[in-house]
């Protein structure tokens, strides 16, 4: 089959790495892939060393009709049987030129953030869409009664993970580097460290436990570092290139998000590795951390309920190796990135098949 992936966002996070990831998949099971992106952004440079076929566009209103017959003109060069639409601006172009040229439309919501209801979202998820791909089960709900779509017509595929493997002088080393005692629990997170990620929660849970001496905190990742870095109870790594030896160093996984959140793939690959997790209710986070099962979930934003559960799990090594095996389990049977390419193939089939 040949597929256009259509994408408006410039920057290059869990969206975008879904996108290539997927492409690179389906290319290897005999797909032919398209890429048509906003000029500039990251998703095309890294696309482009994939050895896939980009196109930069302007997908700037002033420029909507230009860009709709550029579109069309590429639908048609490739002989694309199915557009991908991934946010919003490129889902009303791409949807545009998709319906022009008489094929088949796929919109994946990638976010668990609520849709502007109304028109907007009738013509984006019902008239410029045959069918709706989420990351998380969470937004279908929404979506299916703001569109005015059957429910059928939504699929939520996860991002899965593939496997991890992280040798034990690796995980010892990262945990020795920022002074970790052997006998000491050390909680952390790994994400972009941006607003709704929960950071502030994480130290204030951490300022509140702060003379258990069994405890150490980290933070691995890139971000907006400088808003939060000042705490003399947790240590923030900045940006790791190979973040796994870390999130192995881990006794515990957390990710507290406010907002935003779909199926975390930190929180996935915490689990593959075994990790115990601590996650709120938040978008597809609890899809991943059934509660006493594996890790527990707490309210957005409730530093003391998180303190709560990390004394629970500090305190209970075997109740630790319990749910990071059940939680390693989870994965197996249900997110891994075969899982992810077998049900998109699927949906693919099914959306030109209308």
């Amino acid at each position: 089959m040949q597929v256009l992936h259509t994408e408006s966002s410039n920057g290059w996070g869990g969206q975008e790495i879904r996108i290539l990831r997927e492409a690179i998949g389906m290319r290897d099971r005999g797909h032919e892939i398209i890429f048509a992106i906003v000029k500039g952004g990251k998703l095309a440079q890294k696309a482009r060393e994939a050895g896939f076929v980009v196109y930069e566009l302007d997908f700037r209103r002033r420029s909507a009709l230009f860009t709709i017959a550029r579109l069309h003109a590429i639908i048609r060069r490739h002989n694309i049987h199915l557009v991908n639409t991934h946010s919003s601006l490129d889902a009303w172009l791409g949807g545009i030129a998709a319906r022009l040229a008489g094929r088949h439309v796929l919109r994946t919501r990638h976010l668990s953030t609520p849709i502007r209801p109304g028109l907007n979202s009738r013509l984006l998820y019902k008239t410029l869409a045959d069918g709706v791909a989420t990351t998380s089960s969470a937004i279908i709900p929404m979506i299916t009664a703001q569109a005015g779509i059957p429910s059928q017509r939504c699929r939520c595929i996860p991002t899965g993970v593939e496997p991890i493997t992280v040798a034990p002088e690796e995980a010892a080393a990262f945990r020795e580097s920022i002074g970790v005692r052997q006998d000491q629990i050390l909680v952390g997170t790994a994400c972009v460290v941006r607003s709704w990620k929960g950071i502030r929660d994480l130290m204030r849970a951490a300022e509140i436990l702060k003379d258990d001496t069994r405890l150490k905190w980290v933070v691995v990742g890139g971000g907006y570092l400088d808003q939060y870095q000042g705490s003399p109870f947790v240590t923030f790594t900045g940006h790791l290139d190979n973040p796994f030896p870390a999130i192995a160093a881990m006794d515990v996984f957390m990710l507290l998000s406010t907002g935003h959140e779909g199926i975390s793939q930190a929180t996935l690959q915490a689990s593959w590795l075994k990790k115990p997790l601590i996650t709120t209710t938040v978008g597809g986070l609890p899809e991943v951390c059934i509660d006493k099962e594996t890790g527990f979930l707490v309210p957005p934003a409730s530093p003391g309920k998180v303190a709560e559960a990390v004394l629970k799990l500090a305190s209970d090594k075997a109740l630790r190796e319990s749910l990071g095996k059940n939680a390693r389990k989870h994965v197996e049977d249900h997110f891994l990135f075969t899982h992810t390419l077998n049900e998109m193939e699927l949906l693919w089939s099914e959306v030109t098949s209308n």
